[in-house]
């Protein structure tokens, strides 16, 4: 069964004020998995997400990744402008084509980008997990990003029912 590692929108406007909650360590851990991934030969894909006139606009400094995780030649990168890594990109003709069943998804905004993807990857029926302590957010005025955060791992666990293909673990325990 052939894997990807899949980095969603963890892109300079993550780290911009106010950053996303512990911004600084999901990059050094997002960091690690791209250089294990890499160094298993494992693909390595990027989301990358655009909103005009926004910190997230093509072209600005925020939209760039962070120069420690930035795309190499070999990775793909899938351009977005929405929630949905799927919606109106070619990610998924991408996955079919390379061969890939399972992804191990990282990144940022949990319970927009990250939730949305997360459930639109395990409803296409692929085996989806996701790296609960690699994702991020920020506070929200009725939620502080580590109730988000532990919230949504909390709500993938509960998808464990047959034909929903989502499983969590660490960044640790990815086997790569």
């Amino acid at each position: 069964m052939r894997h990807a590692l899949i980095v969603i929108d963890f892109q300079n406007a993550v780290l911009s004020e106010p950053p996303a909650w512990q911004a600084d360590t999901m990059l050094e851990r997002i960091a690690g998995l791209i250089t294990r991934a890499r160094a298993a030969g494992v693909p390595v894909i990027y989301v990358q997400h655009d909103t005009a006139d926004s910190e997230w606009a093509v072209g600005t400094h925020g939209w760039r990744f962070p120069e420690q995780i930035a795309p190499q030649p070999q990775d793909h990168v899938s351009a977005k402008h929405s929630c949905d890594a799927f919606r109106q990109t070619g990610l998924q003709q991408h996955l079919a084509q390379a061969g890939i069943e399972t992804i191990y998804v990282c990144g940022y905004a949990t319970e927009f980008c990250i939730d949305t993807s997360v459930r639109r990857a395990a409803s296409l029926e692929l085996a989806t997990v996701v790296i609960s302590d690699a994702h991020t957010t920020r506070d929200r005025p009725h939620l502080a990003a580590p109730a988000i955060v532990e919230h949504h791992n909390w709500v993938w666990r509960q998808l464990l029912n047959p034909g929903n293909p989502v499983t969590l673990c660490t960044a640790d325990a990815v086997p790569f």
